[in-house]
């Protein structure tokens, strides 16, 4: 492949790591963010498997595990008597390499920030983007919200989530969503710093605690919160206050006193809403959409920041293998294609028997799935599950190595 003109929107994980991969591969890129200085959005999330292999490509691994908190397992217990119906080891994988890491997105992003900026890749800030314009050659300029452009680029990279103004409305809002914030580690509170820990109520009520380590501008630990709550509900939720949820949630698991004590605003929450689609045409003429902007679902399976960083990479390899521009497009689809299809299949499938408003599901939860989770093969086919390796995603992308 000649070198390209390539524009990448959105300077999220996905758009980031686009940017490094497709620059040392020898293209001139340009990110574009719509913030004034670029920054994240958000608590926590989880690398997986997937996403650190990626990762370790870009040289960030070591980083990311010196600041991150390495995640061993996933537990959820229901009711406040906590009957135990989760409990997923990335040891039943039979690899060291195989774990999670819990990492706060304000680093995430700094670390990926800062190897772009050491680069010296260009990012133009400031520059909200409306859409894009197909030129003569099958290049394109991107259109900002101010009237003004830029371009034309050889290619296109849409990297700008969910909402993003590059492709049509597709998909469906789901009904819940969930309060996150950041708290201090709670050493003396018994939580596990190796585990994700959630409690439930049915499926319309979850807590969770999960260990991020710590920003790269601090040494305290700190934990992501989170409080499942249906979008409609929001609006009641803040006029309740703060200190009748913080009685609901408390009742739910008395442990999680001390983390509650820390959240003394509102202001210290942001409610996230989620979505589930999928676009049909993940790739135009001079144009692919990445991540969120391809593909969205709830969060139950912890997949999105890692389905984004593969894509990137599965972009890289296509447009090193093939001389038109097109074709590396339609190869880049083709490698993330069925995976991404079995990831927004399953997460459909399971996001009710955590996040809705039945009674059967979950009751069906409680009782079934903590006994079968202890019987062989299902301990590993969960851990692959959750670990994003189902439908084995690294082989065609060449990651599947052995730790060294």
């Amino acid at each position: 492949m000649r070198p390209l003109n390539i524009a990448i929107a959105g300077c999220g994980p996905a758009g980031l790591a686009t940017a490094l991969l497709l620059h040392r591969d020898g293209h001139a890129v340009t990110l574009f963010e719509r913030f004034d200085t670029p920054r994240p959005i958000g608590s926590g999330l989880m690398i997986q498997p997937t996403g650190l292999a990626v990762l370790r490509e870009l040289g960030l691994a070591g980083p990311l595990l010196d600041h991150g908190a390495r995640i061993a397992r996933l537990r959820g217990e229901s009711g406040a008597g906590g009957r135990v119906v989760l409990d997923v080891r990335y040891a039943a994988l039979g690899r060291r390499d195989r774990f999670g890491v819990g990492i706060h997105r304000a680093t995430l992003f700094a670390l990926l920030h800062a190897a772009v900026t050491a680069e010296g890749i260009t990012i133009e800030a400031g520059r909200p983007i409306a859409g894009t314009e197909l030129r003569s050659g099958n290049q394109r300029r991107l259109m900002f919200e101010n009237g003004e452009s830029a371009g034309p680029f050889d290619l296109v990279v849409d990297a700008l989530g969910t909402r993003t103004p590059l492709a049509p409305p597709c998909g469906r809002a789901l009904a819940y969503g969930a309060l996150w914030g950041t708290v201090d580690w709670p050493d003396a509170c018994g939580f596990d710093d190796a585990a994700l820990e959630q409690r439930y109520r049915r499926a319309s009520a979850m807590v969770g605690v999960m260990p991020v380590g710590r920003r790269v501008s601090g040494d305290t630990r700190q934990a992501a919160f989170f409080w499942s709550l249906r979008a409609d509900r929001l609006d009641a939720w803040r006029t309740a206050g703060l200190d009748a949820w913080k009685a609901e949630v408390a009742e739910l698991w008395p442990a999680t006193r001390p983390l509650l004590d820390q959240i003394v605003s509102a202001d210290l929450l942001t409610f996230a809403h989620y979505a589930h689609r999928t676009l049909a045409a993940p790739a135009q003429t001079g144009m692919i959409h990445l991540g969120d902007a391809w593909h969205s679902a709830s969060p139950q399976l912890g997949q999105g920041a890692n389905m984004a960083l593969l894509d990137a990479y599965a972009l890289a390899i296509a447009l090193r293998e093939f001389a038109d521009v097109e074709d590396a497009l339609a190869h880049a689809i083709a490698l993330r294609h069925k995976h991404v299809r079995l990831y927004q299949a399953l997460t459909a499938l399971l996001t009710p028997v955590y996040q809705s408003d039945s009674h059967l599901i979950p009751f069906i939860r409680d009782r079934l799935v903590g006994p079968i989770s202890k019987l062989w093969p299902v301990p590993r086919i969960q851990a692959a599950l959750v670990s994003g390796l189902v439908g084995g995603p690294l082989g065609p992308l060449r990651l599947d190595r052995p730790p060294e």
